[in-house]
């Protein structure tokens, strides 16, 4: 088919369902998505597979090749499904309550769906309910204060999502270690806490001292929210950029 990138065939989310046939289980892309979903929540992406699909919906791995041509349109319906779910918190009437509300959705979906996080931060993901999402971010950013044109909007898209992504990761990541390792944070501080307290002693790291002593120590909920509300924070007020000087030359 010819579209405005060349000739290429349809993506999943344009390319009709199949036609029903009589068969004991039916199928649907939503259902096969479901099925993969609860497989991936077990077991994470890596123990995916069509033949574990079609066992878990009690069919012939060849019948899941007629609603899916590979695993990344696979990927594709089971992301698209979370950001279904992320999608229904709707837009509220402020600007700073719809992204405060789409983000933190976001992290209970990650939470909820580890592998969720894993396919985050590559390309972007352009399901319906993706694109639903981003609209919804990207309209509430808009109105920010601090946003006074598409260059601005582009940075605080930007920066909202490289915090988001890097956030997650870092907390999946931290769950998944002391899952493996049988040692969580508390833990882990507690064994490094008397060789952290001798290096602090030198005095040759006072401003992380100043960190491990005096900050506050909040647990991962709250961190999310309160780095959240800095770069929140950052778009309230419209700012002078005319003296910002350009990002540095890459290097050779």
């Amino acid at each position: 088919m010819d579209t405005p990138y060349g000739s290429a065939p349809l993506p999943v989310w344009e390319r009709p369902e199949p036609q029903p046939r009589a068969a004991p289980v039916p199928l649907s892309r939503a259902k096969i998505a479901a099925a993969a979903i609860r497989l991936a929540d077990a077991d994470g992406l890596d123990g995916l597979s069509v033949r574990k699909i079609a066992k878990e919906l009690g069919v012939g791995p060849m019948r899941l090749y007629d609603y899916v041509t590979n695993r990344s349109e696979l990927l594709d319906l089971m992301v698209d499904a979370v950001y279904a779910r992320i999608a229904e918190v709707g837009q509220h009437t402020e600007w700073r309550a719809t992204v405060l509300a789409i983000v933190h959705r976001t992290r209970d979906a990650a939470l909820d769906h580890e592998w969720f996080a894993d396919l985050l931060g590559a390309r972007p993901h352009l399901g319906p309910h993706a694109l639903a999402v981003g609209e919804s971010t990207a309209a509430a950013l808009s109105q920010a204060p601090g946003v006074r044109s598409v260059d601005d909007l582009q940075r605080a898209v930007g920066a909202l999502d490289a915090f988001v992504v890097g956030a997650l990761r870092r907390e999946i990541t931290e769950r998944r270690t002391a899952r493996s390792t049988g040692t969580d944070v508390s833990a882990w501080q507690a064994a490094l806490g008397p060789y952290l307290t001798r290096m602090l002693e030198t005095g040759r790291y006072p401003t992380v001292a100043r960190l491990v002593v005096d900050g506050a120590h909040l647990d991962a909920e709250e961190t999310f929210h309160h780095n959240l509300t800095t770069i929140l924070d950052g778009l309230t007020e419209p700012r002078d950029r005319s003296g910002v000087p350009p990002a540095p030359p890459r290097p050779e």
